[in-house]
């Protein structure tokens, strides 16, 4: 029954995701920003409630405090704080390159640490069984050579956060050309939202499976055995 059960749970959380963070402020801010609906200002607080109130209810859910999901928060609540204030496009730009950037530089940092953040990333304690694996790796004296080989991987997904912190400046530069606070504008923003996914998203993406494949290959030839030793059933 479990075995059917956490599929089902995976499905609803990118569903939930996917809807609450994306289709219904799109919906919102495109087809509900006139001034025969809900007008600009009140379309952007409506649509950005509901990934607010989502990135809420999964950290109560979850019952610890998720640090991405924080950002993604404070992310949310800057983007409607700048529209709301009719602050120049460039902030929401600006803002949109700093928050991938600055996760990127933290992963470059914390490889020099005893818990690199691309651990928590790719490789976390659900995925993998950290105590067999550390104890085959410390039996064929290849600690420091599986370091080596996590600092490389650091670098890919680093890469993949500037990627995406390039590509979101360059979508919201692109797209968001309207004055701040009319209706152009606030469709543009739910246009923005709505190409993340595939224009920003998917390379990024493309990267972080680069990256963790990189590390199970480098997992299989220096321990020797078969992944499926190290992974987390």
């Amino acid at each position: 029954m479990s075995a059917v059960q956490e599929p089902t749970q995976k499905n609803q959380g990118f569903f939930g995701n996917l809807a609450f963070n994306i289709v219904i402020p799109v919906v919102l801010m495109s087809y509900a920003s006139s001034e025969d609906y809900l007008g600009s200002a009140w379309s952007i607080v409506a649509a950005l409630s509901f990934p607010i109130g989502y990135g809420l209810w999964d950290l109560k859910e979850s019952g610890k405090v998720n640090g991405f999901s924080v950002l993604g928060i404070i992310s949310v609540l800057l983007t409607g704080g700048f529209s709301l204030l009719k602050l120049p496009a460039e902030y929401i730009a600006i803002k949109e390159a700093a928050i991938p950037g600055l996760i990127g530089i933290a992963v470059l940092i914390t490889q020099y640490t005893n818990k690199p953040l691309v651990k928590i990333l790719i490789l976390n304690d659900q995925i993998i069984n950290w105590p067999h694996l550390n104890q085959v790796l410390d039996a064929k004296n290849k600690q420091s050579e599986f370091k080596k080989k996590v600092a490389v991987s650091s670098y890919i997904v680093a890469s993949s956060f500037f990627l995406s912190s390039a590509l979101n400046y360059i979508l919201a530069k692109m797209i968001l050309v309207s004055e701040p606070g009319t209706t152009a504008y606030t469709e543009e923003l739910g246009r923005m939202t709505a190409l993340s996914y595939p224009v920003i998203v998917i390379p990024s993406m493309i990267l972080l499976i680069a990256a963790l494949w990189y590390l199970f290959a480098q997992i299989k030839k220096l321990t020797g055995e078969e992944l499926d030793n190290f992974i987390n059933q």
